[in-house]
């Protein structure tokens, strides 16, 4: 194993909620360490990520950006990862391959709790990662406030390695809780050593007695030198610091204003010094990470650009990657190193490295690839796919597009995979699923860029249905002449309801051959024929019909024309028996923080649910799951408000449940909608 090659290797995501600065942060990263010599604007969308138009007209990350970056002979290669919780599922995609994570948040301790399912989801993956508190110059909180209120949202203990230093209200600097050396930052420089301020001294000591007694829960030797009162040396504090990141057992927390560099360099001397090196990372996922060897590689985001086609962002776990290297029978068509939309062709990419693949058809998000037998193939966990909770129907708007709709679709979602899309069976519509309504207008976006498919939308419609509640006998004769052989079909049909659940039945009762074997599967043909639209225009469940007489004639009656009798039995019978209107009815379970749970509650009942019940919610401290049946007419904008009530963190799982009768008041507004369509 080439332990240069593994020690000169971080892959780090930069993750956090929207609006808290990512991207300004590796824009600040690139700059300090040289990889660009002028920083982006976010406005002026000049930045290396969110380089794409769909993010540049937003102002916001739509999807993972690559981009690296050389160190004291280290090379890093920053992911920068979506805020929005409508592109969670990139973040998480892009988070199974790196070695680190930076979570990126605001000074603001009402907004701590956007951090939960981050924190949840780099826990449950065991992946290290170290805190960044950015924006420090618009806070107005005391920082060990702050850091206690971000210890509520974090499964592991969270450990102070800075202190701040304010003049006013202004960040100045920092003290390094290890070294208790003071800095003054400045702006395009590195920081000044500085005194300790007489002022702060109590504070800095208080919170590295702090950051100590932490360590000292992993390292015995530690406990034994503090209950001792013997100072540790600062190689056993960062010796410590390390191990304990690596193997993700604390998170340290930075801070700084990434706008203008303060508190970067310190937070990039920590990624080289305490980051695991990817042999951790691939030892943590039960790998053996060595150079020679069949090639292991992970694709954790797909590409379609307009120029080059298709690029695979891939992870190398094992071996070394060379550009033509045939991976389960595809040829890999180029290797690069991506700066934002740039890419440096590379030969080959070395154990630990993050590189995009041009040109690998058929391989998706998430695939494991090696060079080796397939049989004996190793397929590496990957994030779960996020269950889509908003929808849009989608309609060409030039007809004459139909034919690429599911190509451009296919595409869409490989590059996306928590989008999904169905032509439904009732609605004949194609619906559009994802995450919320500015993750499906980007996807729409790039339909219009990428594939020049520009679409009109509405929300879908909902697959109400009929059943009726009384039972009749009703005739239907169907008699046609026009010049030789005419049409005959006679049948008496008895129509009665079935429980909810039992579909629909046939059966007959005939005697005597009035109506002839061969000319009854022609009625139930017609009677099925008839149930896709019953008298209230929608498809027809839950009832039994039984062929009990009629009467043909030797000449003119054919299976044709007992389809066509019963269906005018089922239209002369049908209305006659009651007919009500059914709405689909899902089973819900909605998640979110327990502060929240009566807004939660409000919300269901306030869309005509029921309730079924809650609890906590399991392996989320301070979390409520709330149970319920929701008709699928509230749920189209569910989502929506679901966030705005719970800061932008609450989610659900939902299912199909059961279909059950529309309230009298709706009924007549279903119908006039129905008719005015």
């Amino acid at each position: 194993m080439n332990q240069k090659v593994l020690s000169g290797t971080r892959n780090v995501a930069i993750v956090g909620p929207y609006s808290s600065g990512k991207t300004t942060l590796l824009e600040s990263l690139l700059f300090v360490t040289g990889a660009i010599t002028r920083k982006g604007n976010i406005k002026e969308g000049t930045t290396v990520s969110d380089s794409v138009s769909e993010a540049r007209d937003r102002g916001m990350s739509v999807e993972v950006s690559a981009a690296s970056t050389q160190y004291e002979n280290i090379h890093l290669t920053f992911l920068d990862c979506p805020g929005s919780i409508e592109f969670a599922q990139e973040t998480y995609n892009a988070l199974v391959g790196a070695g680190t994570a930076i979570i990126v948040c605001e000074p603001v301790i009402d907004r701590v709790l956007t951090l939960a399912p981050l924190f949840k989801f780099l826990d449950d993956w065991e992946i290290p990662h170290f805190v960044f508190i950015n924006k420090m110059d618009r806070s107005h909180e005391r920082f060990m406030d702050i850091l206690h209120a971000l210890k509520e949202v974090s499964s592991r203990p969270l450990v102070p390695h800075q202190y701040p230093i304010r003049q006013g209200d202004d960040l100045v600097g920092y003290i390094d809780l290890v070294s208790e050396q003071a800095y003054h930052y400045h702006s395009g420089s590195p920081a000044d050593p500085v005194p300790l301020p007489d002022s702060l001294e109590a504070e800095e000591k208080a919170a590295r007695e702090e950051m100590l007694e932490t360590l000292a829960e992993f390292d015995d030797h530690l406990l034994e030198e503090l209950l001792e009162e013997i100072e540790p040396p600062q190689e056993e504090i960062l010796k410590d610091l390390k191990q304990e990141v690596s193997a993700d057992l604390i998170v340290p927390v930075f801070f700084g204003i990434a706008e203008q560099d303060y508190g970067v360099r310190p937070l990039i001397d920590a990624l080289i010094k305490e980051a695991p090196e990817p042999n951790a990372t691939a030892e943590r996922r039960g790998l053996q990470t060595r150079e020679e060897g069949d090639t292991l590689v992970q694709i954790l985001k797909t590409y379609y650009t307009l120029q080059g086609g298709k690029l695979s962002l891939a992870r190398v776990w094992q071996g070394e990657l060379t550009d033509g290297m045939v991976f389960n029978g595809v040829r890999a068509g180029g290797l690069y190193r991506l700066m934002g939309q740039q890419q440096e062709p590379r030969d080959r990419a070395s154990v630990g490295e993050i590189v995009a693949i041009g040109r690998m058809e058929g391989v998706q998000t998430g695939d494991t690839l090696s060079n080796g037998n397939p049989d004996d193939g190793i397929a590496l966990p990957k994030a779960d796919s996020l269950e889509p909770v908003y929808a849009l129907a989608i309609v060409p708007e030039n007809r004459k597009d139909e034919v690429k709709l599911s190509s451009a679709l296919g595409k869409l979602i490989e590059e996306d995979p928590s989008l999904h899309w169905e032509q439904h069976g009732d609605t004949r519509e194609v619906i559009l699923w994802g995450q919320g309504e500015i993750h499906l207008k980007v996807a729409l976006d790039r339909m219009r860029r990428k594939y020049n498919l520009p679409m009109s939308t509405h929300l879908p419609r909902i697959p109400y249905k009929e059943t009726i509640r009384k039972a009749t006998t009703s005739h239907g004769r169907y008699k046609h002449q026009s010049g030789g052989h005419g049409a005959f079909g006679d049948v008496y049909l008895d129509i009665k309801p079935l429980s909810r659940g039992e579909g629909f039945q046939f059966h007959q009762t005939i005697v005597g051959g009035v109506v002839p074997k061969q000319y009854i599967p022609g009625v139930e043909m017609g009677v099925r024929e008839y149930l896709v639209h019953g008298p209230l225009g929608f498809p027809v469940v839950d009832v039994d019909v039984t062929l009990s007489n009629g009467s043909y004639h030797s000449v003119d009656s054919s299976e044709q024309a007992f389809k066509q009798a019963a269906r005018i039995a089922m239209t002369e019978g049908m209305p006659k028996c009651k007919p009500i209107l059914l709405e689909p009815v899902l089973l819900i379970n909605v998640s979110a923080p327990s502060e929240f749970t009566s807004k939660v509650l409000q919300l269901v009942s306030g869309r005509r649910g029921q309730i079924l019940g809650y609890e906590p919610l399991a392996d989320w401290k301070g979390w409520d799951r709330v149970t319920a049946n929701l008709p699928q007419a509230e749920m189209q904008n569910f989502i929506v408000e679901l966030r705005s009530l719970t800061l932008g963190v609450g989610f659900f799982h939902w299912e199909y449940d059961c279909l059950q009768q529309v309230p009298d008041k709706l009924k007549e507004n279903v119908l006039a909608m129905t008719q005015e369509s």
